[in-house]
């Protein structure tokens, strides 16, 4: 692996990095030895989590060679090495970074914190891919963690702490018990474990994954946890997690201002409460029973440990008294009649609170007993054992609590304090009815009238920002693919950051297109504002566009909108006026669901519309902030278009909203903190951007993508909007005034981009020449007969069916290491390099072993045998190796003939028989079309040779030779199921004269490849009159201008050659071929 030194530090990095990559590490780097804050804003796609691994990791090493250098130059005293001086021994060694690490243990922690334990995954599945093994920990919830049978089976995550600590303290646990022995095993404390293989080393040795990660946390290097683990105070203490002198990172960071708000902020329901009474009740009432038989009584005192409850009636009943008293404030607060709530200060929360007699002098006692019912029902099968509601209290309490009161105290010293930050909001119930109706039971208390909603919102999220810098963290890192605009989003947090960079992307200009399209192909304005968004002349417009870009972006095409209410109306006028159903004939659609369940679903069944060989694609409709335009992956074919249907502001009239803006005002108005505040208004701007640019960035993931952004709101095409563009994106925004030059520029741009990455997969999979060639030998000229054009293409697709299981499999880092061993030994005929380097990419997980016996096909021949001995030793099976393979192609057997004669490519040559399952196009994504397919198909025959006798088209039989050439390049372009595809709309059209399908399919077929085009055109000779102009506009729109006398004959499927009918005795190729 590459070592390159930034800022006198050495850092191993898998592959070469990009520009880009070295500017991002050395502000990393500059973060890290200037002890200072940092925003870091780099694309998705430019390698930016495997860029702070790296860094971070070297710099600790760095730090621990320093001390090394350091212990060895005092004990020498210079007279071991007189002739080297000590700042040889590294930077560090003499003070250079300006730490005083003195010893090993003050090498900071590096904590790593991302959003879902899924995104963590996959940062330590990159960590696997660096030459780094540093000491790692992922902390996670019982939820996750959780293997004792009785404990996973509790509904809710609290119920399931209160069971576990209960079983814990009473030793009865067995997985638990074995934590302390096993837990410093080296091999439950070497390996980089993620969450699953957590839970995989605690069923395989018995032990609790939950406590083991936390006692791998004390001698961790880095710390894995998502981040409202380290912004809830709560969480921080649960996890005993020490933040002093640590090095923070916030990795996909744009979600950090809302999560530090949401982390601070609470809404109490009457349901919340009333569920917390009816629990009380119930235990007052046990617990009576359990007073009146005195030995009973009497046992259970003696056994704290028993299952009963060890407090006094009279603090059960004054718990009680507390919930009434709370609820009978809350109810006290007097609220306008138009149903909006009334707004107070923050610290009116203190008053209200005092009114129920909690306070900082009584709030211990009050969480002890709340813990103590909770953990006495915990377990417990019933209806009046959910104690959510108390459960809910007992956080409350702690967020309002968790601060000193007085507003001058540490806190609140750099920004506004509790009472600024904090508004506290009391409005109608409008969920009464609904929970009244979960069950009878609460009919007493949760319906009697409408309640009140008591909600205590943060608008700061600078307020948990500041908490972690007052923990002592030494430096903190937020990073994301979208920031943008970055000076706003430091603003926001409310400490300094120094180190700030917007970095570019490391695509090219050729993998990107955007366009602002302010009006649709009728010309009516675009428009998602608030009085226009609805109107029919507005969604006709929407669903017309639709469709004109679904017939030139190929592949995976993502539609996002402002909302869930504004997608749904859309699609409900589309279906009303058949928009939806044309959209259907060229792309299946697929829609988000507002649940999270039925996601995983959704998705699967999208991502294999668009990897079925022979399809169109597929069109996904998502809403802007929602779980598609959040972490998802549309990489390759799965996102080839991105269409944004209008900026999508925050409610306007929401009070959480209205308050924010106030909030941000009043302190930009006040010049709080020098003045360093966004206005409201700002803000808002800022919202609908920011959930733009994460939208925009599904469309490239990694330096090979390619793809197109519609930006369909005519307010993008005012300057203040494009400005708050990701700064990678902007330098490509050209606005236009027509619809029309889109879809032609939007079609040019697919027909290079596609292009090119064809050029990019040929050069990366080229057959390997003979090693006297690769030493500059002459090249040998050979004659190719044509009956080895089908094993020659067969082996071709496999080659790229393999490529494409390999990169659903790696990482995209990975992946890049992959492409460059290749291409090194393809330059260097190094086996042994290769080796090295395929090892750790697919021999250390078994279900990439299939992947390392597929690379037996692209193993020169004189290195087959030793492949199939490493195959051997690193999994356990070989790789189909037969003697004969170790000789030059030429030299070999001849390969099998089939029974027609032809020449008959055995799969054995170059693919195992789990790699083939592998690559079965069936159960892969992103497989191309059929002649990617692993098995050679009769498109690569030689048009020469006699063709079997089929069912031709009628006009073949009446001896039209154009419809006979057309269809035998067809079936030579397409490929047999795409030619059969082709002649089954052709028949359906003769049938009902739909248009709009048969183009549909004609498109699909004809515009993947830039050599189809010439199909699409020459298919006029089958339009019928009234067809014929709707035709070639389609073909102008998809193609460009027609070359003039191409309408009825243009050339081939290859440029230049002439259309040559094929032999009438011959007949023409039929669908069964």
């Amino acid at each position: 692996m590459p070592k390159i030194t930034l800022n006198g530090v050495t850092v191993d990095f898998p592959f070469q990095p990009y520009k880009c990559q070295e500017e991002y590490m050395t502000k990393v780097l500059e973060c890290l030895q200037k002890k200072v804050n940092g925003v870091l804003e780099s694309p998705t796609g430019t390698g930016k989590t495997l860029c702070l691994l790296c860094t971070t990791l070297a710099w600790r090493e760095h730090l621990h060679d320093a001390i090394s250098a350091r212990k060895i130059a005092a004990r020498a005293q210079g007279e071991l090495f007189p002739d080297r001086a000590l700042s040889s021994w590294g930077n560090a060694a003499s003070d250079g970074d300006g730490d005083n690490t003195a010893c090993y243990t003050d090498i900071p922690k590096i904590i790593y914190a991302s959003r879902t334990h899924s995104q963590l995954t996959q940062v330590i599945s990159e960590l696997r891919n660096t030459s780094y093994r540093p000491r790692v920990c992922v902390l996670g919830s019982r939820e996750q963690l959780c293997i004792h049978p009785e404990v996973k089976k509790q509904e809710s995550n609290h119920m399931q702490i209160h069971l576990c600590r209960k079983k814990v303290a009473s030793r009865s646990c067995h997985f638990y018990n074995n934590v302390e022995e096993k837990s410093l095993e080296q091999e439950l404390a070497a390996p980089i474990l993620d969450i699953e293989d957590l839970v995989k080393s605690g069923n395989r040795h018995k032990l609790c994954p939950y406590y083991l990660s936390r006692n791998l946390k004390q001698q961790a290097d880095i710390i894995f946890m998502p981040y409202n683990y380290l912004l809830d105070a709560k969480s921080r203490r649960a996890h005993s997690i020490d933040l002093k002198g640590t090095v923070v990172i916030f990795d996909e960071a744009h979600n950090v201002e809302k999560m530090c708000e949401e982390s601070a902020s609470f809404d109490l329901t009457p349901h919340d409460v009333a569920s917390g009474l009816d629990v009380i009740d119930q235990v007052l009432e046990e617990q009576t029973k359990v007073a009146q038989q005195g030995d009973l009584l009497l046992e259970f005192s003696a056994d704290s440990s028993s299952s009963g409850l060890n407090m006094e009636l009279e603090d059960i009943a004054k718990l009680k008294m507390i919930l009434l008293r709370l609820e009978g404030a809350i109810d006290a607060v007097e609220l306008p009649g138009d149903d909006n709530g009334v707004t107070k200060p923050g610290s009116y929360i203190f008053e209200l609170f005092a009114e129920a007699q909690i306070t900082f002098q009584t709030k211990g006692c009050i969480l002890d007993s709340l813990d103590q019912i909770i953990q006495h029902l915990a377990g417990r099968a019933g209806l009046f054992t959910n104690t959510a509601g108390l459960q809910k209290l007992a956080d409350i309490i702690q967020i309002v609590f968790s601060m000193d009161p007085a507003e001058g105290g540490p806190s609140s010293m750099v920004g506004p304090g509790v009472s600024q930050s904090y508004k506290v909001h009391i409005h109608p119930d409008t969920s009464h009815r609904r929970t009244a109706q979960r069950s009878d039971a609460w009919s007493t208390s949760a319906a009697r009238k409408q309640g009140k909603v008591l909600s205590y919102w943060c608008f700061s999220p600078g307020h948990s920002m500041r908490e972690l810098v007052r923990q002592g963290v030494r430096t903190l890192i937020l990073t994301s693919g979208t920031l943008a605009p970055v000076s706003s989003f430091a603003l926001e947090m409310q400490i300094p950051f120094p180190v700030c960079l917007e970095n570019p992307h490391v695509i090219d200009k050729h993998q990107i297109w955007v366009g602002v399209v302010p009006k649709g192909p009728d010309g009516a304005q675009l428009s998602s504002a608030f009085d226009k968004r609805f109107s029919d002349t507005c969604l006709a417009s929407l669903g017309k566009a639709l469709g004109n870009i679904a017939r030139v972006v190929p592949h995976g095409l993502l539609v996002f909108f402002p909302s869930y209410p504004v997608m749904e109306k859309s699609l409900e006028f589309w279906r009303a006026q058949d928009f939806a159903r044309k959209l259907e004939a060229l792309k299946p659609v697929f829609v988000e669901p507002r649940s999270k369940g039925g996601l995983s679903e959704v998705m699967d069944a999208y991502y294999s519309t668009v990897a079925s060989p022979g399809a169109s694609g597929a069109v996904f409709l998502a809403v802007c902030r929602g779980k598609v335009s959040e972490g998802l992956d549309f990489a390759d074919t799965n996102g080839r278009g991105v269409i944004v249907t209008g900026l999508p502001y925050p409610p306007r009239m929401d009070p959480r909203v209205v308050l924010k803006m106030q909030f941000l005002d009043e302190m930009k108005g006040q010049g709080g903190a020098r003045g360093q505040f966004l206005s409201g208004r700002d803000w808002y701007r800022q919202q609908a951007s920011r959930a733009v640019n994460q939208a925009i960035g599904r469309v490239i993931r990694h330096r090979h993508d390619y793809g197109a952004v519609f930006l369909c709101d005519h307010r993008f095409s005012y300057a203040d909007a494009r400005a708050q563009l990701p700064s990678w994106v902007r330098p490509h925004v050209k606005v236009y005034d027509g619809f029309g030059h889109v879809i032609r520029d939007v079609a040019q741009f697919f027909r290079i981009a596609q292009k090119t990455a064809h050029r990019s997969t040929l050069s990366l999979l080229s057959e390997k020449r003979p090693l006297d060639e690769q030493r500059g030998g002459r090249k040998k000229i050979r004659l190719v007969s044509g009956q080895e054009g089908p094993a020659a293409s067969a082996q071709a697709g496999r080659a790229k069916l393999f490529m494409v299981a390999v990169k659903q499999a790696l990482s995209q880092a990975s992946f890049d290491t992959f492409a460059r061993a290749l291409q090194d030994y393809k330059g260097s005929d190094d086996f042994e390099a290769l080796v090295a380097c395929l090892h750790p990419l697919f021999a250390e997980d078994p279900k990439k072993h299939s992947l390392l016996q597929g690379f037996y096909q692209f193993v020169r021949p004189h290195h087959k045998q030793r492949f199939e001995e490493v195959c051997i030793q690193l999994t356990g099976q070989g790789c189909g190796y037969q003697p004969e393979h170790s000789l030059p192609q030429r030299q070999g057997a001849p390969p099998a003939l089939d029974p027609s004669g032809r020449r008959e490519f055995d799969p054995k040559l170059t693919l195992s028989q789990g790699a083939a399952r592998q690559l079965d196009p069936g159960e892969h994504l992103n497989q191309g079309r059929p002649h990617l397919t692993s098995r050679p198909s009769s498109a690569g025959v030689s048009s020469s040779r006699p063709q079997e006798k089929s069912g031709a088209p009628r006009a073949e039989r009446q001896g039209q030779p154009a419809v006979s050439a057309y269809l035998a390049d067809a079936r030579r372009a397409l490929g047999s199921a795409g030619c059969s595809r082709l002649l089954a709309a052709l028949t359906t059209y003769k049938r009902d004269d739909d248009f709009e399908k048969v183009v549909a399919v004609v498109a699909a077929l004809t515009t993947e490849r830039p050599e189809d085009l010439p199909l699409l055109q020459r298919f006029s000779m089958f339009v019928r009159p009234h067809h014929k102009q709707r035709f070639r506009q389609t073909c102008a729109a998809l193609t460009g201008p027609p070359v003039p006398g191409t309408d009825t004959e243009p050339p081939g499927p290859w440029e230049g050659s002439p259309a040559v009918p094929p032999d009438p005795t011959h007949g023409a190729p039929g669908p069964g071929l």
